[in-house]
C-alpha cells in the first residue's frame, strides 16, 4: 500500500462520501484510491469553487466537507473560499498537494502553512508515512471542534512512499467526546433577574439555537415572557410560525421591527453572536439589558461590550433552564404579545415607496414575493450578498428546509458553488439560489457542473447589469454611477448552451411562469431577470440617502 492509498482509507474512514475540487499532479492518486473506495467525486471548473461546494456541504449538515486541490496554483486559488469558509465557522478539510520536500526549486512551489495562516485556515502535514493516521485524525478533529476550514497538506514524494501499518484507521469520532453544557446556576440567577424585571423582552436566535433544535423551548420562553422572536440573517424565517416573530433583527429589518427593537428593555440572545450587523452598532437596542446564552466561553458583542449576563450553555438546555426557573417564580408576562404589537405587524415587510421603473424591467421587490409565492416551502433556498440582498433577505417570508445567506466575508460569487455543495449534502434535493448579475457571473461556468451532475438547481439572477452597491454609492456622492454598470449576455440563453434550462424575464408573470416550469420539473435551470435600477434596496435607502420608506 502506498501513503496516498492509506490516506484515503482514512478519510473514508472519517465518513467522508463526497470530495470537491479539480485533479492535478498533487491529488489525482488520492482521488483515484478514493473513487476505488466509493466516494463520489464532483469534479469543477475552478479549486475555489470546489472548496465553496464543501462549504455548502458543511453549512448543511454541520460535518467536515472535504474539498481538494492540486499544489502551488491549486491551492493559491482556493484564498477567497478558504476566508469566506472561515467567517462561516464551517468545519472543512482541505486534502492539497505539496511539492516535493526534496525539491526546492520545484516550479509550483508554495509556503503552504503561511498561505493557509493568512486564510485562517489551520495547518497539519504529513510529513512520514508513519504519520499519515495521526494527521488525517488531527485534522478532522481540528475542522469538528474548532469549526474551521483545516488544510491537509501532502507532498507529493511522501504520497508515493509505502506505507506498512495494517491497524484499522481509528477516525476522530471516536477520540471526540463532548457532553452537554449545563449553564451556571449564579449566571442563570442572573438572567433570571434580569428578564423577570423587563417589559418588553426580544428574543434572538441565530444558528446556533437552530442546530440545537432549541425552536420549542423558545418558543415557551418567548410565550412566559412576553417576548417577540427575532433572528438573525443566518437564521431567517426561523419559527416564523409564532405570530409574534419579527424577522431579521438588523440591517435587514423592517422599520416595524426597528421601532419594537427601539422600544425594548431586554435582548434575550440564544445561538446568536449578536455582532454589528445584528445590532446595528448597539443603536437598535438603546434602553436593553442583554442575556446572552452561547457555548463558547464567551461572545464580546458587535459594539464591543459584552453582555449585562452571559450564560455559557448549550442553546436548548440553558432555554429550558430558564424557562424553568422563570416558571417557579410563577413569571407570567404579557410585554409585546398585544393586539396592537399583532396589528404592527400585519403588514410589516410591505415597501410602500414608489419608483419610475427603467423601461423593459421589472421591480425586485415583486420578483421576490412572485418566487416566494411560487416556490413550495419544501423547497430550500440561497441568497448571495450586494445590492440585490437587499430584496430577497427582507422580502422571503416562508420557512424553507435550509436557507442560506451569503454575507461571509463581504465578498460576492460564493453562493453559486455554496447552493451547489448544499443540494449535495440534502441528497440531491431542489434548491433556489437568488443571486446578483455579478455574483453569478464570477463562477458561471459552475453552472456547467451543475448540469453535469443534473442538480436540481434554480439560479434566479437579479440582473441589474451593475455593480449595485458601487452605484448607489457613487450616485449618493454625486459621481458617475454608470461607471459601475456592466452589460450583460442573455444568461438563459447561456445557461441553454451550457446544456441546462434558461429563461430572460422582463415581467413578473415571466417570472412566474418560469418558476412554475421549474417547479414542476425541477434540473439546472437560470432565469435571467431584467431588474430595475431605479429600485433602491431598503438598506441602502436607510444607510445612503438617510431615508427609511
Amino acid at each position: 500500500m502506498k501513503v496516498y492509498e492509506r490516506l484515503a482509507e482514512a478519510f473514508k474512514a472519517e465518513g467522508t462520501k463526497h470530495i470537491f475540487g479539480m485533479m492535478g499532479d498533487g491529488n489525482m492518486y488520492w482521488m483515484h484510491a478514493l473513487a476505488k473506495l466509493g466516494v463520489t467525486k464532483f469534479e469543477v471548473r475552478h479549486e475555489g469553487a470546489g472548496l465553496g461546494m464543501a462549504d455548502g456541504f458543511a453549512r448543511v449538515t454541520r460535518t467536515p466537507g472535504v474539498a481538494t486541490a492540486t499544489c502551488g496554483p491549486g491551492v493559491s486559488q482556493l484564498a477567497t473560499a478558504l476566508l469566506t469558509a472561515s467567517r462561516a465557522r464551517s468545519p472543512l478539510v482541505a486534502f492539497v498537494g505539496e511539492h516535493p520536500m526534496g525539491d526546492d526549486e520545484y516550479n509550483q512551489q508554495l509556503k503552504v502553512e503561511i498561505f493557509a495562516a493568512a486564510c485562517e485556515t489551520g495547518f497539519v502535514r504529513v510529513k512520514t508515512p508513519d504519520s499519515v493516521d495521526d494527521m488525517v485524525r488531527k485534522a478532522f478533529y481540528r475542522a469538528r471542534v474548532e469549526s474551521r476550514p483545516i488544510m491537509l497538506s501532502a507532498p507529493m514524494d511522501v504520497q508515493q512512499k509505502p506505507f506498512d501499518d495494517d491497524e484499522p484507521y481509528v477516525p476522530s469520532t471516536q477520540v471526540l467526546t463532548r457532553g452537554l453544557i449545563m449553564p451556571n446556576p449564579a449566571a442563570l440567577d442572573k438572567a433570571v433577574e434580569i428578564i423577570s424585571n423587563s417589559k418588553k423582552p426580544v428574543i434572538i436566535v441565530g444558528r446556533g439555537a437552530k442546530w440545537a433544535n432549541a425552536g420549542d423551548a423558545v418558543k415557551k420562553l418567548a410565550e412566559r415572557t412576553g417576548a417577540v422572536i427575532a433572528t438573525t440573517l443566518m437564521a431567517k424565517t426561523w419559527l416564523n410560525e409564532d405570530e409574534f416573530h419579527v424577522g431579521v433583527s438588523g440591517t435587514y429589518g423592517t422599520r416595524t421591527s426597528m421601532k419594537l427593537f427601539e422600544e425594548s428593555d431586554c435582548v434575550i440572545a440564544v445561538g446568536a453572536s449578536l455582532n454589528q450587523f445584528t445590532t446595528e452598532h448597539g443603536y437598535l437596542y438603546p434602553n436593553a439589558k442583554f442575556v446572552h446564552l452561547d457555548t463558547q466561553t464567551h461572545v464580546i458583542m458587535g459594539n464591543g461590550r459584552g453582555a449585562d449576563c452571559y450564560v455559557q450553555t448549550d442553546a436548548r438546555t440553558g432555554v429550558e433552564a430558564l424557562e424553568s426557573a422563570l416558571a417557579k417564580r410563577n413569571f407570567k408576562a404579557t410585554g409585546y404579545r398585544t393586539g396592537e404589537v399583532r396589528e404592527r405587524l400585519a403588514n410589516a415587510w410591505e415597501d410602500r415607496t414608489q419608483f419610475d421603473l427603467d423601461p423593459g424591467t421589472v421591480d425586485p421587490r415583486l420578483v421576490i414575493t412572485a418566487l416566494d409565492d411560487v416556490i413550495p416551502d419544501t423547497i430550500s433556498l440561497n441568497t448571495g450578498s450586494g445590492a440585490t440582498a437587499g430584496f430577497s433577505n427582507i422580502l422571503f417570508r416562508k420557512q424553507r428546509p435550509n436557507v442560506l445567506a451569503g454575507h461571509f466575508y463581504g465578498c460576492i460569487g460564493q453562493m453559486l458553488p455554496a447552493a451547489m455543495g448544499a443540494i449535495v449534502a440534502t441528497g440531491n434535493k431542489p434548491l433556489v439560489l437568488v443571486d446578483g448579475d455579478a455574483s453569478v457571473m464570477m463562477h458561471l461556468a459552475e453552472f456547467e457542473t451543475a448540469v453535469r451532475y443534473n442538480q436540481p438547481l434554480l439560479v434566479v439572477v437579479m440582473n441589474n447589469e451593475m455593480l449595485g452597491a458601487e452605484y448607489y454609492k457613487l450616485d449618493v456622492h454625486k459621481m458617475e454611477a454608470e461607471q459601475s454598470c456592466i452589460t450583460t449576455p442573455d444568461l438563459g440563453a447561456v445557461a441553454v448552451a451550457f446544456g441546462g434550462r434558461g429563461k430572460l424575464a422582463r415581467s413578473v408573470e415571466d417570472v412566474r411562469k418560469a418558476a412554475a416550469e421549474w417547479v414542476a420539473k425541477p434540473g439546472p435551470m437560470m432565469i435571467d431577470v431584467r431588474i430595475s435600477r431605479s429600485v433602491i434596496p431598503l438598506p441602502y435607502r436607510r444607510i445612503h440617502y438617510g431615508k427609511d420608506e
